[in-house]
């Protein structure tokens, strides 16, 4: 199977929540602490546009970046990031509700030749820097095409 891609970065953005949240810390589950803290799970989702909207306006940047600030309102802890726990062991895992946004990022195909499945489409899942620390990095990143 066969994938080829190339892809031009048109645009990246944090999108923060469209109004002010709580600022707290949220403890993860149990379950959350078995999992390395350097992770991201990744998908990869294809959705095609009804036949009534263009290329153009399918996946309108100013109204995705919009949407997702506004959704981030009652989902505040995905707009926040992970850190090390303050308690005295230090050995727990936990969300900072700071607020500081997602990582959006806008690409532009400039050549799409795809037969299903390989394991190129890993391509398009955004890059993450783990050997910085963990509060630097979004709990939530999507990427865009």
């Amino acid at each position: 199977m066969e994938v080829v891609m190339k892809m031009e970065i048109k645009e990246t953005t944090m999108v923060k929540p469209a109004t002010e949240t709580p600022r707290h810390v949220l403890w993860t589950s149990n379950l959350d602490q078995m999992v390395p803290k350097y992770i991201h799970i990744p998908t990869i989702h294809f959705y095609k546009p009804l036949s009534s909207v263009t290329d153009e306006g399918f996946f309108d940047p100013v109204k995705l970046k919009d949407a997702l600030s506004k959704v981030l309102v009652p989902f505040y802890p995905v707009a926040g990031r992970l850190v090390d726990s303050s308690n005295p062991n230090g050995d727990r895992i936990e969300i900072d509700c700071n607020g500081e946004g997602v990582s959006l990022w806008w690409l532009k195909p400039t050549l799409w030749l795809m037969i299903l499945p390989s394991p190129k489409l890993r391509a398009l899942v955004p890059i993450v820097e783990y050997s910085i620390d963990i509060s630097s990095h979004p709990l939530l990143l999507l990427q865009v095409l």
